[in-house]
């Protein structure tokens, strides 16, 4: 397991200890990779909310405006999400309104990423360090891990099959040579 994919595994389950998580622009609950996650919150009141009615979220609703009352979660998702939102700044002060005092919030966002825009959800952002620390400079503990190496990140865009028959080398060659290009970041932070 890579150090990112352990980051998130550990950070999910501390999440799955929570009463109350909220799943921010999560459409149908325990969609994108969380699937695998679902019998651990099976004691928890899991709450996902999202403005496209077909992907059956909990709660139909803005993600700038959540439609959830303050001081709520204990727990929060938002798991590539940030970079299809016309104001970042907005959902991220939502968030951190819905979360009770020492809420936890797990996010992903790209960095080195593929336009990957729809009909339902335009793609307008990309995220760096220091952009993640800015908009996340509230929260009272904060820890970014990258997703990927130069090498892997460059595997990653790639098209199918060649991404995977290039990544164990990329692999090698983002330890011999590490480096700060990355395909993307999860936080984890602390209200």
């Amino acid at each position: 397991m890579t150090q990112w994919d352990r980051f998130f595994d550990d950070k999910i389950r501390e999440l799955s200890r929570c009463r109350v998580v909220v799943d921010v622009g999560g459409g149908r609950p325990f969609q994108k990779h969380l699937s695998r996650y679902r019998s651990l919150f099976r004691k928890v009141d899991y709450v996902s909310v999202d403005f496209v009615h077909t992907y059956r979220p909990t709660v139909v609703g803005n993600i700038h405006a959540l439609p959830i009352r303050s001081e709520i979660a204990n727990g929060l998702i938002c798991k590539a999400v940030l970079e299809h939102v016309y104001s970042p700044e907005t959902v991220v002060a939502e968030l951190y309104r819905v979360g009770k005092k020492k809420s936890k919030l797990l996010v992903y966002v790209p960095f080195l990423y593929p336009y990957h825009g729809n009909r339902d959800y335009k793609d307008y952002y990309r995220f760096t360090h220091d952009g993640l620390q800015y908009l996340f400079r509230r929260w009272s503990q904060v820890e970014i891990v990258a997703v990927r190496g130069y090498a892997e990140t460059i595997s990653n865009l790639l098209p199918k099959p060649i991404d995977k028959l290039s990544l164990p080398l990329a692999r090698i060659v983002d330890s011999l040579k590490p480096s700060i290009q990355t395909s993307g970041y999860y936080l984890f932070a602390v209200k």
